[in-house]
C-alpha cells in the first residue's frame, strides 16, 4: 500500500513543528530546509493542516506555524484523513459500486477491507509523539548547515 507525498511531507512538517515549535512559531522556509521539502508545496499542506485544526499559523515577520495541540494529542489517523482523504488501499473499499464488474463474488474486496482496518488501527493507536524518538534532534549549528533527513 502506498500513500502520496502529501502524507509523508505533511507528517515531516508536523514532526518538525513538534521538535522546534517550543521555541516559537516555525517558519515554512525553516521546515523546508530542515526536511528537504519544497516550500510552495509545504505551504499548501500547512494551510490544509491549519484548516483542519492541527496547526495554528501566525502572519508577519515573527510569524510561522505551531501545533494546535500537543504531539501526544494528535493521532496519525486524523492526519492521514486530512492529507489523503482516506486510508483505503482501493476505491471500492470506501463505497459500494453496483456498476463494478467484480461486485458479485469479488475475492479481493475482503482483503482490501482487512488492509484498511489494519491500517486504521495502527494509525488510530499512533500519535505524533510516538514518531519523535525516531527522529534525531539536530544541534542548532547543524540545522543551519545541513538538511536533517530523519528515517521513518
Amino acid at each position: 500500500m502506498r500513500f502520496s507525498t502529501r502524507a509523508e511531507y505533511g507528517l515531516r512538517a508536523l514532526i518538525d513543528l513538534a521538535l522546534f515549535g517550543h521555541e516559537g512559531p516555525v517558519q515554512t522556509h525553516d521546515i523546508g530546509r530542515r526536511q528537504g521539502l519544497p516550500e510552495p508545496y509545504l505551504n499548501q499542506l500547512l494551510a490544509q493542516l491549519r484548516r483542519a485544526g492541527l496547526v495554528v499559523s501566525k502572519r508577519g515577520p515573527h510569524g510561522g506555524h505551531r501545533l494546535a495541540r500537543p504531539p501526544e494529542a494528535i493521532r496519525l489517523h486524523e492526519v492521514f484523513l486530512v492529507l489523503e482523504g482516506t486510508t483505503s488501499p482501493w476505491e471500492c473499499v470506501d463505497r459500494d459500486d453496483p456498476n463494478c464488474t467484480y461486485a458479485h463474488g469479488c475475492g479481493l474486496r475482503p482483503l482490501w477491507l482487512r488492509l484498511k482496518e489494519a491500517t486504521e488501527e495502527v494509525l488510530r493507536n499512533t500519535t505524533l509523539a510516538d514518531l519523535l524518538p525516531a527522529f534525531p534532534v539536530p544541534s542548532r549549528t547543524s540545522v543551519d548547515t545541513q538538511r536533517v533527513r530523519p528515517v521513518l
